[in-house]
């Protein structure tokens, strides 16, 4: 990216508010990468312990496959996952709150009497489920930010902080040569207005 300027005093004015401003922005930018950078491990490793957790839930429930057969899956159903929205570095994700669900009524005379053991632990594996969904979306949502972050620090601080030292750096050179053109100018019309006045 070139950096387009003049060589007058108003340009070099301009380009050090854009170079203080960029200058200023990117520690903060930095910290901002730091902490998404961090998030985004955090959400991925307690997804991870999720998975784990939810693994063990299903080993869990395979100690009971012959009686899972006679389940009816259509028992319980999630009904609303309650969506509560955070900021973390300045960026809102999603956080899971309450999980609603919808228990269809059954006799208790006619099945087993293990079905409200076996609804309690369907609960608990679906609330992991849903609880690592969230985390996986949170990786993502925070991550991307963070590529766009790190984008916006890599633009500032290898192209446009360099790239406004440089024009800057030109102006001035230009800007003292004229100067010294002027005063050489000067010195030499002085320098022969005095010899003519001398004949």
């Amino acid at each position: 990216m070139e950096i387009k300027f003049q060589y007058n005093k108003t340009s070099l004015q301009d380009i050090n508010k854009q170079l203080k401003v960029r200058v200023k922005a990117l520690p903060t930018l930095k910290n901002k990468e730091s902490a998404l950078r961090m998030e985004v491990k955090r959400a991925r490793d307690f997804a991870t312990e999720l998975e784990n957790r939810i693994e063990a839930k299903r080993h869990e429930l395979n100690n009971f496959m012959k009686l899972w057969q006679e389940f009816d899956a259509s028992l319980l159903s999630v009904k609303q996952v309650e969506i509560i929205t955070r900021k973390i570095a300045g960026v809102k994700i999603p956080v899971m709150g309450e999980v609603e669900y919808d228990i269809k009524p059954f006799f208790m005379f006619n099945t087993p009497s293990w079905y409200l053991d076996g609804i309690v632990m369907l609960k608990a594996i679906s609330e992991l489920q849903i609880e690592r969904q969230f985390y996986i979306r949170k990786m993502k949502i925070l991550d991307n930010i963070r590529k766009k972050t790190t984008q916006k620090v890599n633009l500032y601080e290898k192209v446009q902080i360099p790239g406004f030292e440089d024009a800057m750096r030109k102006i001035k050179r230009f800007l003292e040569d004229e100067e010294n053109l002027s005063k050489s100018g000067q010195k030499i019309l002085k320098n022969r207005m005095s010899s003519e006045e001398a004949l």
